[in-house]
Parts: structure tokens; sequence; C-alpha cells
């Protein structure tokens, strides 16, 4: 059985107070670990998530690389940290993805794409994008130089996966999934609003559609949904918001492909569920907190 790290981001915490961290789930075991407890004051602590708690995840051989808001940490498989490194570009990151000697990074608060070369150990390239009546402007840009994007959040791009067939990236308010292929960006499927962590799987995707509650697995021949797990509401803690724009449950973010037919994906408070796509069911579900702001954020299989 399988072994997760997920990051999470806690909605609405306050000075003092852990806002997330990095999580070890062994499914096998159901054993839930916290080698992370990220907590630091250099957060601003004006807006509901946005600096809060780290975010994308991506591997090397012997590196771990976790984003926070607007940096990049890298940690040994034991969680010691070797290194982190800033842009100007980089704000409110959300995922990461790795191909190759690149990393890309979303970068939120600035509609763009940035990557970073893990052997110059800098970021080195950087896309942006930009709305345009009906159809998305972009250009490309260099990350170390002035001249780049201005700050901007009407996409709120949240998703990136660096595959063989290209760069594919979506956000909140992007309308569909987007390939970039080194010269055009182009519209490949058609998303929900508010759809988070969209990626290419077999002939389809699979994404969250976190304003349903639902994971979806969508291809020109079938359409899977997998409903958000909920719990009952006196056994969460927190819940004295009662606010769902700092925090609510069933809130689905974070989603991993473990292979052709095994899906996992994450929700508030932060949950780990596994999805067979062949059998269409789900088969289990680990939960690390039952904090509903506690969110998961980064979803991937722990390769160490």
């Amino acid at each position: 059985m399988v072994t997760f790290i997920a990051t999470s981001v806690v909605r609405g915490a306050a000075q003092g107070e852990s806002h997330g961290g990095i999580y070890l789930a062994d499914f096998e075991a159901e054993r839930i670990t916290q080698p992370v407890d990220w907590n630091t004051m250099q957060i601003d602590w004006a807006g509901r998530g946005w600096d809060r708690g780290l975010r994308g995840i991506a591997f090397g051989p012997d590196e771990v690389y976790v984003a926070a808001s607007d940096e990049l940490f890298v940690y040994d498989p034991d969680f010691q940290l070797k290194a982190s490194w800033r842009n100007p570009y980089l704000r409110h990151c959300h995922e990461i993805s790795r191909r190759g000697d690149m990393i890309f990074l979303t970068s939120t608060g600035f509609d763009c794409i940035l990557g970073f070369d893990v052997k110059a150990e800098d970021f080195v390239w950087g896309l942006s994008l930009t709305p345009t009546g009906e159809r998305l402007g972009f250009r490309s840009f260099d990350p170390r130089q002035k001249g780049g994007p201005e700050e901007s959040n009407a996409l709120h791009l949240n998703s990136v996966s660096a595959t063989e067939n290209g760069l594919f990236l979506s956000g909140l308010h992007t309308t569909g999934l987007m390939r970039y292929d080194g010269k055009h960006l182009s519209i490949v499927a058609s998303l929900p609003q508010g759809s988070h962590n969209t990626q290419p799987l077999g002939d389809g995707i699979v994404f969250n559609d976190t304003g349903a509650d639902l994971l979806r697995f969508v291809t020109p021949s079938r359409q899977l949904t997998f409903q958000v797990p909920h719990y009952a509401p006196d056994t969460l803690t927190h819940t004295q918001f009662g606010d769902g724009r700092v925090a609510r449950q069933g809130f689905a973010r974070g989603l991993c492909v473990v292979s052709s037919t095994l899906v996992a994906g994450g929700s508030s408070p932060s949950t780990i569920t596994l999805h067979d796509l062949a059998a269409n069911r789900s088969l289990q579900t680990v939960t690390l907190s039952r904090d509903v702001r506690n969110a998961i954020h980064g979803l991937e299989v722990w390769p160490f």
C-alpha cells in the first residue's frame, strides 16, 4: 500500500498557531506523522490563507522540494532543510511540477508560471498570461530581470503539470485546461469554475471540482465522480468562525495520480482519499486532522 506526502494550509490561523505543515500518511498502517510544522512570523496576516502553510511538492533523486507562498524550499528525505530560494515574481504559489532539471511553479499573484533550474539553482524562465477578451494572451519573460508581469490574480492560476506533451496549466478562472507547447497556448478541455489540480490522465483529465465537492475523471467515453468526505459537525474543531470563506469542510484540493487506475484526492479538514477509477469506487480514507481550517494543499506519492 502507498504512502503519501501532503502539505496543508490552516486558513484563518492566528499568529503563534501552527498554520500547516508536511505530513506523511502511510495508508497500509494508517499512520500519520508530521515531520514539519510550519510556523513563521514572516506572513502576511491580512489575507485568509494567502501566505500561510506549505504548497506544491516535487522531488529529486535525494531531494524534496516544497513551495511556500513566495519561497521554494529543498529538504533531504529526513526533512533537514538544505536551501531555499525566492524571486520577485513568485507570490501566492500553489502547485509545482518537475520535468527534467526544471521545476515549474504557479505564481498565482502574478498570473504566471515560473521555471526553476535545479542545477543552476535559479529561476530562469517565466510565462505570463493575460486575459484578452475571450482568449488569453501570453508571453515568456526572464524572471532574473526587470520587465516581467505586473501583479495580477485575474486567472488565479493554481495547477501546473509538466509532461512530455507540454505544460498543462489551469486556474479558478481559466474556464479550461490549457496546454503550452513552447510556441502555442491552447485550451484542451473545458472545466467548471473553481477547479483545482487539473492534469491529464490517459485519454482524459482528472481534477478537483472544488465548488461541487467532487473529484472528477472525464474522458471522451465516460465521466466518473467521487464525493469528497464529510464529517458530522460535532466531530470537527475550530468551527466557531462561521465563515465558509475562511474555512469549510469538503473543500477539495490536492490530487495525485498513483497509477493508471488509482488517484488520491485531498480535502478539508485535512483528509486523503484513494479512488479506484477502474472499479469506480473509493477505496480508503485517512484523516490527518479534524480542524476544519486545516486543508490539504499539495499531495504526492512518497518515493523514498
